[in-house]
């Protein structure tokens, strides 16, 4: 009897050890499923990182792999079979800048003189012509080193939103959108690149001579003791002061000679409008792609001369009283006149599509309103 109650009692010891092993061994299950559930959801939660990132521009590339798909390009031009200096330059390293101009072939001297200052500093050159008289040019030595692209009648931001997209000039760090009747005596692009860079400005251009021509805001004129200035602090109707936090006090620069960092020209492109081929108004708004009031400014020790200088449909300006009675009875169209009263226009379309579209963006805030609200 004594035998038999200690083999029941060594069987339920055993029985209790087993079923607390069990139990001990379930936590432990517990425990680990736990700790794997955890592993599992931080490997998915940080898997985007890990994982290679598509830009948007993959969207129906997908039939291609990722590594064969080139976004960017610029407008070297390449030879097609490979000699010695073509090699020589394709592992040379040097400065990737772009100067654009509409070009009309009366204004030749003043883009020649131009254009060998900036080819002098390794600039990239691609010239619209906007008169189609591109044969006159073939005798300047620099012209088959430059792009050379051919329309009738067309402005300088119908040729910009065309062909500079920002996926084309990607490999530049600045572009340089100038029009054609610029004096560049106390203008060095080197020194101007330099000043920009150690001075952080993403959207700028050279001051302007005092003796130029056109001058409508005055911002842009040259100050001579300084070397960049952000803000006109002049008296003027305008009421400019060094508190002034908005264009055309400051934040920024005019439509004849303006300079783009290549994220700022990635804005811009983008503000301009593919239908408002003049650009009227527009320069009150390329601030706003500078990510901020400093980072907008006019170089003065670098700066231009603005000859005024109008041919894109003609100069009717220069015509006699007699040429004028001449055109008025035969009801010839005055093409000035004409492209003055469409740019107005456009004018007022871009004003209304900014209204329009700050209104439906909810979530836009206006820097330049903001900082005002923020000094009263």
């Amino acid at each position: 009897m004594r035998k038999f109650i200690s083999l029941v009692r060594k069987r339920h010891i055993r029985y209790d050890w087993g079923l607390c092993r069990s139990k001990k061994k379930k936590a432990f299950m517990v425990v680990v499923c736990t700790l794997m559930l955890y592993i599992a959801y931080r490997t998915a939660n940080f898997q985007p990182s890990l994982t290679k990132v598509f830009p948007l521009s993959y969207t129906g590339l997908k039939g291609l792999p990722y590594g064969i798909i080139e976004d960017k390009s610029d407008f070297e031009l390449k030879p097609i079979w490979a000699t010695t200096n073509s090699k020589l330059k394709a592992n040379g390293s040097s400065s990737h800048n772009l100067l654009a101009m509409p070009v009309g072939l009366k204004q030749k001297q003043n883009v020649n003189t131009i254009v060998q200052k900036f080819l002098q500093e390794n600039f990239t050159v691609i010239l619209f012509h906007y008169d189609g008289k591109l044969d006159g040019w073939w005798d300047l030595k620099w012209s088959k080193k430059a792009v050379h692209i051919v329309a009738n009648n067309q402005t300088k931001w119908w040729f910009a939103k065309r062909f500079l997209h920002p996926a084309s000039v990607s490999l530049y760090d600045y572009v340089f959108l100038w029009d054609e009747d610029l004096g560049v005596q106390h203008f060095n692009p080197k020194r101007y690149i330099n000043i920009v860079k150690e001075e952080g400005l993403e959207i700028s251009q050279p001051a302007l001579d005092s003796k130029s021509t056109d001058i409508h805001h005055r911002i842009t004129v040259r100050r001579k003791r300084l070397k960049f200035h952000r803000v006109y602090d002049s008296k003027s109707s305008l009421k400019c002061s060094m508190a002034s936090k908005g264009p055309p006090c400051a934040g920024f620069v005019e439509g004849m000679a303006p300079v783009f960092s290549k994220a700022a020209w990635h804005c811009v492109w983008h503000l301009i409008q593919n239908d408002l081929v003049h650009g009227w108004g527009m320069d009150m708004k390329l601030g706003y792609c500078a990510q901020g009031l400093r980072n907008v400014g006019i170089v003065d020790s670098e700066y231009v001369l603005h000859q005024g200088i109008q041919t894109l449909g003609g100069p009717s300006a220069n015509k006699t009283s007699n040429e004028v009675n001449l055109a008025k009875s035969r009801r010839v169209v005055d093409t000035r006149i004409e492209i003055r009263r469409q740019s107005t226009s456009e004018l007022e379309i871009f004003k209304r599509r900014w209204e329009k579209a700050v209104k439906e963006d909810k979530n836009w805030v206006d820097p330049f309103l903001r900082r005002k609200q923020a000094h009263k």
